[in-house]
C-alpha cells in the first residue's frame, strides 16, 4: 500500500501531466494556424506522450492500493508570438517537469517508498530526452530567425517527420 503523502504527490503530478498534454495541443493548433504543419505534428505527438505519461501515473496508483483524482485542468495558453517563442515555452516548460519529477523522487527517498523511486526513475530518464529533443528544436529555430529565408520551412519539414 502506498502512503497518503505519495498518492497526494503522485495524483497531482498526474494531473499535471493531463495538463501538459493539452498545453502541447494547444501549441499543435497555434501551429495548425500558422500554416506549420511538421511542427503541428511534432507538438500533436508531444501531446500524446505526456497523455501517456499521465495513464503511467495514473495505473501505478491503482496498482498501488491509492485512489485516482482525477481534477480539473485550467486552459493553457492560446497563442505564442512566434515559432521559437514557442518551442522556448516548451523548453521551460520541460525544465520544470524535471524539477517536479527531482521533488517526487525526493519525497519518495524521504517517504523510504523504494518502489515508488524505482518506478520514477523512469520519468528521470524520460525528462532528459524530452529537455534534449526541445532544446535541440529551440536551437535551429534561433539559427534559423538568424539566416531569415527558407530555414524555417526545413526545420518545419523535419519536425513532420517525428515519429513516436
Amino acid at each position: 500500500m502506498i502512503c497518503a503523502k505519495i498518492s497526494k504527490a503522485l495524483n497531482e503530478q498526474m494531473n499535471r501531466e493531463f495538463f501538459n498534454s493539452r498545453l502541447y495541443l494547444s501549441m499543435a493548433t497555434y501551429f495548425h494556424s500558422i500554416n506549420l504543419e511538421g511542427a503541428a505534428h511534432w507538438m500533436e505527438l508531444q501531446a500524446q506522450e505526456e497523455t501517456g505519461h499521465a495513464m503511467r501515473l495514473y495505473k501505478q496508483l491503482l496498482e498501488r492500493g491509492a485512489r485516482v483524482t482525477v481534477e480539473a485542468i485550467p486552459a493553457p495558453s492560446q497563442e505564442w508570438g512566434s515559432p521559437l517563442a514557442a518551442f522556448q515555452d516548451a523548453y521551460k516548460h520541460e525544465c520544470t517537469v524535471s524539477k517536479q519529477f527531482d521533488a517526487l523522487v525526493a519525497l519518495a527517498r524521504a517517504e523510504k517508498d523504494n518502489a515508488t523511486e524505482i518506478f520514477l526513475q523512469w520519468f528521470v530518464t524520460e525528462q532528459v530526452e524530452e529537455e534534449a529533443s526541445t532544446d535541440a528544436v529551440v536551437q535551429r529555430l534561433r539559427l534559423a530567425e538568424k539566416a531569415k529565408g527558407g530555414a524555417l520551412f526545413m526545420i518545419d519539414r523535419m519536425l513532420g517527420e517525428r515519429g513516436k
